[in-house]
């Protein structure tokens, strides 16, 4: 029976039912909801901005916070499939911290926690004495330390270890907010956090002071040890069939740039030139040594790696600087090589200078060679940036003309040995950029060619041999598979024009220097600090080509001349394969030009069939200046076979058969020489 008092609205209909009695009662039946109001899911109140709560970071990222560049690692799996245990270790300045978990991430939060527990010290000298912390203990307050009390440590839950230690960064970070000076941030932050850390400038990726590459990838890494990162596809340059990406990647308000043929590569780029900029984390080539051919360590230096952050910004300035003076001209912008000279000043990557950039892959043609110095020989892209960079050596002497220009040259008057009248200031370095490696023997190799080892063929004469470029081509052979002595007679009947490869020339550089035969009567030798390669830097290739082969053979060289060992690197974004046809011109551009200059490459004389700015012909004049004009040189006589010349610099011509020796001594060949007939030319009357 229904009782017909209750209250109710047609979708609160009571129903009647029966209990174990008989007796019948009423339940309500479930509620039907019905029209737009009730279709869809209910709205949350929405919070108000009091009743936010922070979360906190976990132990990882509270640790990275304190100390950048850490490495976890997996250490054991134990336990049947369904329920693994996961044993992750992370090593803090020589000491390794161990955590377990049921995950992989719980355990790398439980060994960050083992971590944070042990090395945290307090101020006023205040011990871990135990003392069980209070569930509403305020961690931003110091009244817990007075008195020579303190907290446990070890009985803190996670929770409130984070809030404990994100206390201390937090005042740290307010401190030195509120300092004036702007250098001291870190230095308050490490007083106040008072870490029991020793060597702190010890890398956390080294084993036995030596760094290695990273066992995870970049981009992983990245993600581990900053909090804050953001990835951002910003262009894409290039055809549709040879696309090129550039990712940039935000890092505490920190920007970062890497391109590739993919997403991915360009992500990676990205990613590495963050942690080598930041974490000084480098996953350069110089990292894999091979176990065959170690790279030597240097007297200076214990690496032979140029740093990547260093590197990155060599590679920067020359793209830069050739895209801004192809300006204007840029039917000529088609390249295969780009190389470039940068020079710094006591290692100031921040205000280095480009002093040439040039491009260029082909040799002049035999039916073109000059009796009086006025044609290019060689202009690959290299060998023009070094002559660019004589071209600015002249210059700088020349400024040594008037007193008051004098004090702007990077020359000065050298007091210790009267036989170099001039010498370089000190703290001033030079560095090479090619994109790609040197023909010659740092070029035949496998682009894949990554094993451990290179040469599996014990009888193998490829190696270190001195190869040669041919006439209005592409590519080297060895210098016993030529024809020997170079005539002139024999090249205008139709023999090819050899010119030595790129490789060898780097390697007479780092003997002789890259000054030049003739400012050598003037000036101390010159050697390049790095090289630096856009792409197919293969580190025990290119050291053997530069200077490792003939660093045993090699003696009784003239002090100042020693065998040069130049740092060696590669670009964090590798530059592009070109697979166009390499064109017949190339450009070139110093310091202080107002314009490119444009080469046919296969005359050897600009596009207009005038005289290059940078010929035998023009420096031979400029030297004739120099030994008229420039104060100090102890003789003013000048022969007027350019030829003569150069051989009497005596100790520049024993350095340089020295080398050549060091070749022979070595099975690498007989260093292959132009016809001495282009030689024989003087100076204008």
């Amino acid at each position: 029976m229904l009782n017909n008092d209750t209250k109710g609205s047609p979708n609160n209909v009571l129903t009647p039912s029966y209990d174990m009695n008989g007796y019948s009662r009423k339940s309500p039946s479930k509620r039907r909801y019905e029209g737009s109001k009730y279709s869809g899911t209910p709205k949350k109140k929405p919070r108000t901005s009091k009743e936010r709560v922070p979360q906190p970071k976990n132990t990882v990222a509270m640790l990275n916070e304190l100390r950048h560049g850490l490495v976890y690692k997996l250490e054991s799996q134990t336990g049947p499939v369904h329920a693994p245990l996961f044993t992750i270790s992370v090593e803090v300045d020589g000491q390794k911290y161990l955590g377990q978990g049921r995950s992989k991430k719980i355990a790398r939060i439980e060994a960050a926690a083992t971590a944070l527990r042990s090395f945290i010290q307090f101020k006023d000298g205040a011990v871990l004495t135990p003392l069980k912390p209070a569930c509403n203990l305020d961690f931003t307050s110091d009244e817990h330390l007075d008195n020579g009390t303190g907290i446990d440590i070890d009985k803190m839950s996670q929770t409130e270890l984070i809030l404990y230690v994100g206390s201390i960064v937090k005042k740290a970070k307010l401190k030195a907010k509120l300092c004036s000076s702007k250098n001291s941030s870190t230095d308050l932050l490490l007083e106040n956090i008072k870490l029991s850390m020793q060597n702190s400038n010890k890398s956390p990726l080294s084993v036995d002071g030596q760094k290695k590459v990273p066992d995870k990838g970049p981009v992983m890494l990245l993600y581990e040890l900053f909090t804050d990162v953001h990835f951002d596809c910003s262009t894409v340059d290039g055809a549709q069939n040879n696309c090129r990406f550039k990712m940039t990647v935000t890092v505490n308000n920190s920007k970062f740039d890497g391109t590739g043929p993919s997403k991915k590569l360009a992500k990676n780029a990205a990613a590495k030139a963050a942690l080598a900029s930041l974490c000084n984390i480098s996953y350069s080539p110089m990292m894999h040594p091979q176990k065959n051919l170690p790279l030597p360590l240097d007297d200076k230096s214990s690496s032979m790696e140029l740093p990547q952050i260093h590197a990155d910004t060599i590679g920067r300035l020359v793209l830069e600087k050739f895209m801004e003076v192809i300006k204007g001209q840029e039917s000529y912008s088609r390249r295969k090589v780009l190389a470039g000279i940068v020079m710094t000043e006591n290692m100031n990557f921040n205000e280095a200078q480009v002093i040439s950039v040039s491009t260029g892959t082909k040799c002049v043609s035999g039916e073109h060679m000059s009796i009086n110095g006025s044609v290019l020989n060689d202009s690959h892209a290299e060998i023009v940036s070094r002559r660019c960079f004589m071209k600015y050596l002249y210059a700088q002497l020349e400024l040594h003309f008037n007193p008051a220009t004098a004090n702007q040259s990077i020359f000065v008057r050298n007091q210790e040995n009267a036989q170099y009248p001039y010498k370089l200031k000190t703290g001033v370095h030079f560095h090479l950029y090619i994109n790609t490696a040197p023909c010659g023997d740092a070029r035949i190799f496998s682009p894949h060619e990554n094993d451990s080892s290179v040469d599996k063929h014990p009888n193998r004469k490829a190696r270190g041999q001195l190869r040669t470029k041919i006439e209005s081509g592409e590519g080297t052979i060895p210098v016993k598979s030529s024809d020997g002595i170079q005539t002139w007679d024999g090249v205008l009947e139709g023999h090819r024009l050899l010119t030595m490869s790129c490789s060898d020339k780097i390697a007479r550089w780092n003997i002789v220097g890259i000054q030049g035969s003739l400012l050598s009567s003037i000036i101390e030798p010159i050697y390049l600090h790095s090289i630096v390669l856009g792409s197919l830097l293969h580190p025990e290739h290119m050291y053997r080509a530069v200077c490792g082969r003939i660093e045993k053979s090699i003696q009784g060289l003239p002090p100042p001349y020693h065998l040069n060992k130049p740092r060696l690197a590669q670009l964090t974004s590798s530059e592009p394969r070109n697979q166009a046809k390499a064109p017949n011109f190339g450009i070139n551009w110093t310091i202080g030009d107002t314009e490119v200059e444009v080469v046919n490459s296969l005359t050897g004389k600009t596009v207009n069939n005038q005289i290059s700015r940078i010929t035998k012909q023009m420096f031979f004049n400029k030297y004739g200046s120099l030994v008229k004009n420039l104060p100090g040189l102890p003789e003013r006589k000048l022969t007027t076979d350019y030829g003569q010349t150069k051989a009497k610099v005596k100790d520049y011509q024993i350095a340089k058969r020295e080398l050549f020796a060091a070749f022979r001594r070595e099975d690498l060949g007989n260093w292959l020489k132009k016809p001495q007939e282009q030689d024989e030319f003087a100076l204008p009357e």
